[in-house]
This record gives C-alpha cells, sequence and structure tokens, in this order.
C-alpha cells in the first residue's frame, strides 16, 4: 500500500467537484423547474391529471437513484448515448422533481386561506387569483426545504461514480484502488462533501430564518 500523500488525495478529488457540483446544481435547477408542474398536477381538479403526478412522484421517490442512473446509462443508452455524466444528471434531475414537487405541493396547501377570500373580494379571476397571489407565495414558502434538499442532493451525486462520473467520490475510490490509504482517503473526500453542503446549509437556514420573519410580521 502507498503511503498517505494528502497533497495527492487533494489534488484528486478537487479534481472531482466540478462534477459533484455541477450535477448538484443542474438537477437541482431542473427539479425547480419541473418540479412546479408535477405539483400542479398533484392539486389539481382533474383525477387524471392527479394519479399522473401521484404515479410520477411515487414511482420517483420510491425507485433508489442509484437504480434510476443505472437504468438510464445502460437502459436509455441508444436515447441518450453513453455518456455517464449525462445519464447521472437526468436521473438526478428526474428524482429532485419528485421530491421537489411535494415540496411545492406542501406550499400551495399552505398558503393562508385569508389570501385566497381577499383575492376574491378583489374580483380576481380563479386564473389572476393563483398566478398573481397564490403561485408566488406558494415558490417562496417551498425555497428553505428546497435548499436543505439539495444538501441530500450533494450527497446523492456521489452515486455517480457508480456509472463512471469523475466526481469526488469516483476519485477517492480511484486513489484506493491504486494502493492508496482508504480510510484517509475517504475521510478526505467526506471532509470536502462537507464543506460544499455548508453554503447550501447556510442558505436553507437564511430563506427560513425570513420567511418566519415574514410570517410574524
Amino acid at each position: 500500500m502507498s503511503q498517505f500523500d494528502l497533497g495527492r488525495v487533494l489534488e484528486a478529488i478537487g479534481a472531482g467537484i466540478g462534477y459533484t457540483v455541477g450535477l448538484t446544481v443542474v438537477a437541482f435547477l431542473g427539479g425547480m423547474i419541473l418540479g412546479f408542474p408535477v405539483a400542479l398536477m398533484r392539486v389539481s381538479r382533474i383525477r387524471v391529471l392527479r394519479w399522473i403526478g401521484t404515479a410520477y412522484v411515487e414511482i420517483c421517490r420510491g425507485v433508489p437513484v442509484v437504480a434510476w442512473m443505472l437504468l438510464i446509462f445502460y437502459g436509455l443508452a441508444d436515447l441518450i448515448g453513453t455518456d455517464p455524466l449525462v445519464a447521472a444528471a437526468v436521473a438526478l434531475t428526474v428524482v429532485a422533481t419528485a421530491y421537489i414537487a411535494e415540496n411545492y405541493r406542501a406550499a400551495l396547501l399552505h398558503v393562508p386561506l385569508g389570501q385566497w377570500e381577499a383575492a376574491v373580494s378583489l374580483g380576481l379571476t380563479r386564473r389572476q387569483l393563483f398566478w398573481r397571489i397564490i403561485a408566488p407565495q406558494g415558490v417562496t414558502i417551498a425555497l428553505a426545504p428546497s435548499a436543505t434538499y439539495a444538501i441530500g442532493l450533494l450527497k446523492e451525486s456521489a452515486f455517480a461514480a457508480v456509472i463512471g462520473v469523475s466526481d469526488i467520490a469516483f476519485q477517492a475510490r480511484t486513489l484506493t484502488q491504486s494502493g492508496r490509504p482508504g480510510l484517509a482517503t475517504f475521510a478526505v473526500a467526506g471532509v470536502v462533501y462537507l464543506l460544499l453542503s455548508l453554503p447550501i446549509a447556510a442558505a436553507a437556514r437564511t430563506i427560513d430564518r425570513r420567511m418566519r420573519t415574514r410570517s410574524a410580521a
């Protein structure tokens, strides 16, 4: 076994940070965009749309992320090619969409009844009521739990190493396979994941604090 070289480990793991952060950002933004229409389906008056939205959420959350990556990478190779980075991004976005859709749904249902009644008293149509008042508030309320979910998404991105994405986990595994001490190498990788999650956690706390202040006012 080779002697532990912190500089070499940091260099290798540093090369994987861009992939880890990139996957997390792409999946999170994709989930924030695609999750809203799924949430609308979940609260729709149309039964078929509710069924479709519910089925999507339950299936995508029920199947492990790594299984989605393997399915997309190997099973849908003819459609999206064999690029592991693309497969990982699609898989993470699929799952993120389901989780963030539930945040949106809960947020929309959390909007106070008084907001609906006030909007109705202004003579707004149901469509105007939703898009001008309810939807903006729902999106704002959903930001805090969605930001917290981003931390989990960062951790789940490590599964991309299974299909060959050169992220932090992949680099750490490669180092151990080349003879570097596994415990120390993965400990460094864990610290890097922790450091990357700290700004996300701070952002989530800030958003939550501002929401509580606004609600109290």
